[in-house]
């Protein structure tokens, strides 16, 4: 089981803890110190099953300023959170080729 974890994210923090309290072996993944690869950020978005821009933070200046209103591939999306990993939703957690955005938090146990 593998966590991508942002310490500074509350909702990171939540998920770190139900992952604590289930008492299963997990990797944590300080993804912001230890950039995820495309390849991996492919890998992600497919366990997740969702299109490239559901795991993009809109919020975050560096999309408003870089990409907001631009027609932007799959490829160029994963690219952006390749390069920018502070666009990356967070936290991912994945279990068993299972994986889930942990917002809320309580949904990761769902997978657990």
């Amino acid at each position: 089981m593998k966590i991508y974890h942002n310490p500074r994210c509350s909702k990171s923090r939540q998920g770190l803890e139900i992952l604590k309290e289930s008492n299963n072996p997990f990797e944590v993944i300080k993804y912001l110190e230890t950039p995820i690869t495309k390849n991996e950020l492919t890998d992600i978005i497919k366990l997740l099953g969702i299109s490239p821009i559901n795991l993009v933070r809109k919020n975050e200046a560096i999309w408003k300023e870089n990409y907001k209103g631009k027609t932007l591939t799959d490829a160029e999306i994963i690219n952006a959170m390749a390069e920018n990993p502070k666009l990356i939703e967070r936290p991912i957690v994945i279990n068993n080729g299972k994986a889930v955005i942990g917002r809320p938090p309580e949904i990761i146990k769902t997978i657990l």
